[in-house]
């Protein structure tokens, strides 16, 4: 038992009053003489005798009443757990992630369970919330239930490690509290363990499910075919469970209604669908099903602009032929021009140019390539073997920081691919070990560079760094035969498709996407993003301004699925599509258990009936007033009733 006010425990030692009262009263007895002492003295000492009985009851009657009022001022009560009389510490976080968007029994996962919480928190209380984008700190239900009724759903999710640090600097250093994390989700299996480490903190989780686990969704687009005005795009459609019903895909242009196919999952949980498109204009593209358990992933966007053609300049004092059967419209406009007839003023215009086999570059060129490279542009250097490595010295340390040695002319093979360099992302589906190897008579020793592709002595044939290639050797057919190998195409097919990154069909919210707008901007000139469907709501991207190119970068904004504008001021430059992540789609759970220091529960009503039960407190005051009161109705009795 314990006490709210002990300090007026302090008050029973006014017990002993009374008591010394009763023993040392001193009464005087006045005698009065009569006839028959001897029956009078018998009277008196029985009168005596009942007195003190009588006195001594009424003694313990009133120690009694004066006890057990004190006892019920001092207000005792029981605890359930020793940790009910603390004062508390309460974060919550509530998963406002997509997949809280299933249904459960009462209706959609995130909203019965901030509506749960706001039932059961007491009104009074304060407390931190934490969702995956915000947090409300100090907050009672009271002052922000409006607030809180107006939280909506989040593309982004926090790991378990975040969700923990986050918490961990919401609590006090104070010892004397008890600090409480509620963790309420769905705790989908995204292949990691959900363990939050915290550190003096007791963690309830409370996991909830949906009624239906069998979620439809739109994956992916992607082109598989092109023709002059059409191009095929396959969307990929999955789910969790085959099916026998058809699902329904429309295509839109904008708004308007292009094309009606089925998704059929009779046979697998993922399935294809084809479409055709006409290219000759931008098209705004929208894929649609209706699926009611998820509805984030029922929609797909995407763009096809209009071609722009990536500009490439080569440089020659060798052959350019196989250059212009790799360079062709309408992905790239093609320059080919002699070094003696060089234009100096047209370098800023193109985005990616070849130094092709000139034996001795001029510091004008190296100048101008130079200030090329600084405002964006990307270079590839085709040394010529048939001239001196000073000749290149000063080109490729300007250019790269790449260092030129002495020509080896003994011959040799290209054995090693960096499957790893962004050349050839996708390109190979498996790692070639047998394959024919181009060999290069003669070749420079070029260092401090990344390797692309390796002798097979582990000299470099081909280096880059920071958007600066170079061949140590030419590729004229005299010196190599490489202009036969499947490599050449690949190769030099990316090095000028990075130069201008061009933006794909769709990018994806919540990652770090880069691309390029082509656009001549003054110096104060600034690029935004707007939603088609809002377009008087504007944001500006984390942006970089080249020669003739814009290079922009995006993360955490647009935080919304849509198609954008590009907007420099009321000129639209470019179309971009943004999709959430589908990661929250599959609707795969982890099986959370309760642990020491960890309790689990499947409802919001569970867990706080639990912690209601475990800090209530059974007061007794009332149970003292009413011996109080029972005392003092027994001495009533006493002085009324004995004789």
């Amino acid at each position: 038992m314990q006490f709210k006010h002990p300090e007026l425990l302090y008050a029973l030692f006014l017990l002993i009053i009374p008591i010394l009262v009763h023993l040392f009263q001193l009464r005087k007895f006045q005698k009065e003489d009569f006839t028959n002492v001897a029956f009078l003295k018998q009277i008196s000492i029985q009168t005596r005798k009942s007195n003190t009985i009588k006195k001594w009851l009424v003694l313990l009657m009133r120690l009694g009443l004066m006890a057990m009022m004190v006892l019920a001022f001092a207000q005792p009560f029981f605890t359930q757990s020793d940790t009910a009389t603390k004062e508390k510490e309460t974060v919550v976080y509530l998963d406002n992630s997509f997949s809280m968007q299933a249904k459960g029994p009462s209706g959609q996962l995130f909203r019965q369970a901030l509506q749960d919480l706001i039932v059961n928190i007491p009104e009074e209380e304060t407390f931190t919330l934490l969702t995956n984008t915000e947090t409300y700190r100090d907050i009672s239900i009271k002052n922000t239930r409006n607030t809180l009724l107006k939280l909506g759903y989040a593309a982004e999710q926090l790991t378990p490690g975040a969700i923990g640090l986050k918490a961990q600097k919401e609590f006090s250093s104070n010892p004397a509290t008890e600090k409480q994390l509620i963790v309420i989700s769905d705790f989908q299996d995204k292949g990691q363990q959900h363990d939050i480490d915290v550190t003096d903190v007791s963690l309830h989780y409370v996991q909830v499910r949906p009624v239906i686990e069998n979620n439809i969704v739109i994956d992916s687009v992607y082109p598989t075919r092109s023709e002059t005005n059409r191009l095929s795009l396959t969307a990929t459609l999955s789910t969790q469970e085959r099916r026998e019903t058809n699902v329904p895909i429309s295509l839109y242009n904008g708004e308007q209604l292009i094309a009606k196919a089925t998704a059929s999952f009779n046979e697998a949980t993922e399935t294809q669908v084809e479409f055709d498109i006409d290219i000759q204009s931008d098209f705004k593209g929208k894929l649609t099903i209706e699926d009611p358990l998820l509805s984030f992933d029922n929609t797909l966007y995407f763009n096809n602009n209009t071609v722009q053609a990536i500009k490439v300049l080569s440089i020659n004092e060798g052959d350019q032929e196989f250059l212009s059967r790799i360079y062709t419209t309408p992905e790239f406009a093609y320059t080919a021009t002699d070094h003696t007839s060089l234009d100096y003023s047209k370098i800023p215009d193109y985005n990616f140019i070849i130094i092709n086999e000139v034996k001795t570059p001029s510091l004008a060129l190296v100048n101008a390539l130079t200030t090329f490279v600084s405002n964006g542009g990307s270079v590839l250097c085709i040394l010529n073997e048939n001239t001196a490595a000073a000749n290149y010295a000063t080109l490729l340390s300007r250019l790269g920081g790449l260092q030129i040695g002495e020509l080896t002319t003994n011959g040799r093979l290209v054995t090693t691919i960096n499957y790893d360099h962004p050349l050839y992302r996708n390109v190979f589906d498996n790692r070639i070990k047998n394959f024919q190897y181009p060999s290069v008579s003669n070749g420079f020793n070029i260092t401090n560079g990344e390797e692309i592709l390796n002798f097979e002595d582990g000299s470099a044939f081909i280096t880059g760094k920071d958007k600066v290639y170079t061949i140590s050797g030419g590729l004229n057919t005299t010196n190599s035969n490489f202009q036969n190998s499947p490599l050449i195409v690949p190769t030099l097919y990316n090095m000028a498709k990075q130069s201008l990154s061009l933006p794909t069909l769709y990018f994806t919210n919540g990652i770090v996407n880069t691309y390029d707008i082509p656009a001549l901007l003054q110096e104060d000139g600034i690029l935004s993003l707007a939603n088609v469907e809002t377009p008087d709501k504007t944001q500006i991207p984390l942006q970089r301004t080249f020669g003739n190119k814009v290079s922009i970068t995006t993360q955490e904004q647009p935080e919304n699925a849509g198609i954008y504008h590009v907007l420099h001021k009321d000129s639209i430059l470019q179309q971009i599509s943004y999709n959430y992540n589908r990661d929250e789609s599959v609707l795969r759970y982890q099986n959370i258990q309760a642990t020491e220091g960890v309790s689990y529960h499947t409802s919001v009503v569970t867990l706080f009936d639990t912690l209601k039960e475990a800090n209530s407190i059974q007061s007794l005051w009332k149970w003292f007033v009413i011996f109080a009161l029972l005392f003092l109705l027994m001495e009533m009795l006493i002085l009324k009733f004995f004789k």
